[in-house]
């Protein structure tokens, strides 16, 4: 397991700060399904950071990660959802428990691909509304053009997403070594287009 470095750290401690700054600020206009979403992404993205930062990657050993780093994605689609698309904020909502439920469920198979397919499934729908969502709303001139920042954090959620799942399930596309070293990174960039996209939107 590679050790966390100082300057882990430093990006681990920047992407709490920024999503701290997140929640106190907060989405204008947002509702109140919206602003709760939001603020439980955000939340769970900065305790997952401190952990990190004091306990060392080894926490990611948990079972518990992947469950944890699927309510980021998933609160963050609701909230958008909820926000631009309110037709479609039931449906979604029920996608979203059901789909966390599911997650949830599964973690105890012991058929490796009943584990991988789940996430993968639901990741892969948060994800794409997120990357989508603002980018085709910017475009259409629904939203400001820097709301579609908030897409390419959606894009960077994905890939950090899909990144955890397979290392925690033993099929990694990269070396544990490698997902560990750009990890922090990869949260730094991801949580600063999240931040810079909602404060454009």
């Amino acid at each position: 397991m590679k050790k966390i470095s100082i300057l882990d750290r430093i990006l681990l401690l920047v992407t709490g700060l920024l999503a701290a700054y997140q929640i106190v600020v907060g989405i204008d206009k947002a509702g109140t399904l919206a602003t709760w979403a939001y603020t439980i992404a955000f939340g769970v993205l900065l305790v997952a950071g401190l952990l990190i930062i004091i306990m060392g990657f080894e926490i990611l050993d948990s079972p518990l990660v992947v469950i944890v780093s699927t309510i980021i994605p998933l609160t963050l689609s609701l909230g958008l959802v909820s926000e631009y698309l309110p037709q479609y904020e039931t449906v979604y909502l029920i996608f979203t428990i059901v789909g966390f439920l599911f997650i949830i469920f599964t973690r105890s198979a012991k058929n490796k691909a009943l584990k991988v397919i789940p996430v993968a499934s639901v990741h892969g729908i948060a994800g794409m509304t997120i990357f989508l969502l603002p980018i085709i709303f910017s475009i259409q001139g629904k939203a400001p053009a820097g709301f579609a920042w908030v897409g390419i954090g959606g894009a960077l959620i994905g890939v950090g997403g899909l990144l955890l799942t397979f290392l925690k399930s033993g099929k990694a596309i990269l070396s544990k070594e490698m997902i560990l070293t750009v990890l922090p990174a990869l949260l730094l960039l991801m949580t600063t287009a999240f931040v810079v996209g909602f404060s454009a939107g």
